[in-house]
């Protein structure tokens, strides 16, 4: 019986591209019968400082990449007017995984900072997401202080960092005894054809 071929995503709730990965990423889902599994990453993790709003790297890559994707998938997205550590925000996701609500906060923590320019790493933002995606805020106000939940998201991130993985999003692709990476928000095509490529290694071995 072949193995199910899953692709483990690292990614953080802060870079733009993770959440322009969305849509190829359900679509690799529903059309590659792929199970898909989100990883923690902090691009800018304590004490590193974080990026200037208003500075001129983030208009730059806006205006020649970013911006552009989410055109040509269809998505709207906005610079957004900070850029919050994104710890809690992990926390918080672990927690919905806990609850069964991650798919639904998880997309909710991408759309409230690239739509809505909410500041995620603000605990009473966290506790209004939950709350909107059906979840108990006083137990994610508890959990956000969690020592096993920080631990969990610490242990994805040294994980990433034991694999090579410096950037997001970053796709590991495993079926069987087979790993592939794959960096960046890539089109659908090149993610069905590495899938392809994880498969035949499987019927290979």
């Amino acid at each position: 019986m072949a193995s199910e071929t899953t692709i483990l995503v690292w990614s953080d709730y802060v870079c733009p591209f993770c959440y322009l990965a969305l849509p190829v990423l359900a679509r690799a889902r529903s059309e590659l019968g792929v199970a898909v599994q989100w990883r923690a990453f902090e691009l800018r993790p304590e004490p590193q400082p974080t990026l200037d709003p208003d500075g001129e790297y983030l208009h730059n890559v806006w205006e020649t990449a970013v911006y552009p994707m989410a055109a040509q998938r269809g998505m709207t997205l906005r610079l957004p007017p900070v850029q919050p550590r994104s710890r809690l925000a992990a926390v918080a996701a672990a927690f919905a995984r806990d609850a069964g609500a991650f798919d639904a906060v998880h997309e909710a923590l991408f759309r409230g900072f690239f739509e809505d320019g909410l500041d995620i790493g603000d605990r009473s933002v966290l506790l209004d997401i939950a709350t909107l995606c059906g979840l108990d805020s006083a137990a994610l106000h508890r959990a956000l202080d969690d020592e096993t939940l920080t631990a969990r998201v610490v242990a994805e991130e040294q994980l990433a960092a034991r694999v090579g993985i410096t950037g997001v999003p970053a796709m590991v692709i495993r079926s069987a005894d087979r790993h592939y990476l794959l960096s960046g928000a890539q089109p659908f095509d090149v993610l069905q054809h590495a899938v392809e490529q994880a498969r035949a290694g499987q019927s290979d071995a």
